[in-house]
């Protein structure tokens, strides 16, 4: 008798790699790894991760009622376990600061930030904690503030889990990681 299991529909196909590509890249910061297919990033993401008992933000409109239809609530930043940013403005810093960071007795109610930003261009960053090998350094184009944001946010085990999205790669900086910001290089 032949073990058959039920084929994967596309829908299914596309999410459980878009996990996976997700779940590899927060398992090992600092590495880039590639959402399989040329759906727009923060949609798929959207579609693999929220459901009805999701919450997300967002500042953009359209992409917040494309979120909406996987039947996940909108709400305000300070409430919302996943935050969506196609591109970082000046505002969005004041509202990731009001992102939750979790408490000592639950620190999974932090909220997951994604953030659309060009990797191998602006600040060089060094990385260092569990799932990097010694040190890791990474190039990411996104405002200096944002960095000193999350460090004064971050007291392990509380702090924000960051998807970094350029295009369809993504990169993943757990709360977990230290960052050595290397100026002038």
């Amino acid at each position: 008798m032949i073990d058959q299991h039920p084929l994967y529909t596309a829908a299914e196909a596309r999410s459980r790699e878009t996990f996976l590509a997700l779940m590899w890249a927060l398992s090992y910061p600092g590495r880039v790894y590639t959402l399989l297919t040329s759906a727009p990033p923060f949609a798929l993401i959207g579609e693999t991760l929220l459901d009805l008992e999701t919450t997300f933000f967002t500042p953009d409109t359209t992409l917040a009622e494309t979120l909406a239809t996987n039947g996940a609530r909108s709400l305000p930043p300070d409430s919302a376990a996943y935050h969506f940013y196609p591109y970082l403005s000046s505002d969005d810093l004041n509202t990731i600061e009001d992102a939750g960071v979790g408490t000592l007795l639950y620190p999974d109610r932090a909220a997951t930030l994604f953030i659309g930003c060009e990797f191998g261009h602006g600040e060089t960053l060094e990385l260092v904690g569990p799932g990097v090998n010694g040190s890791i350094s990474v190039q990411v184009d996104l405002p200096s503030i944002f960095w000193e944001v999350r460090e004064s946010r971050r007291r392990y085990p509380l702090g924000y889990d960051i998807y970094l999205i350029d295009d369809v790669r993504v990169m993943g900086i757990p709360r977990s990681t230290s960052i050595t910001r290397q100026r002038g290089a």
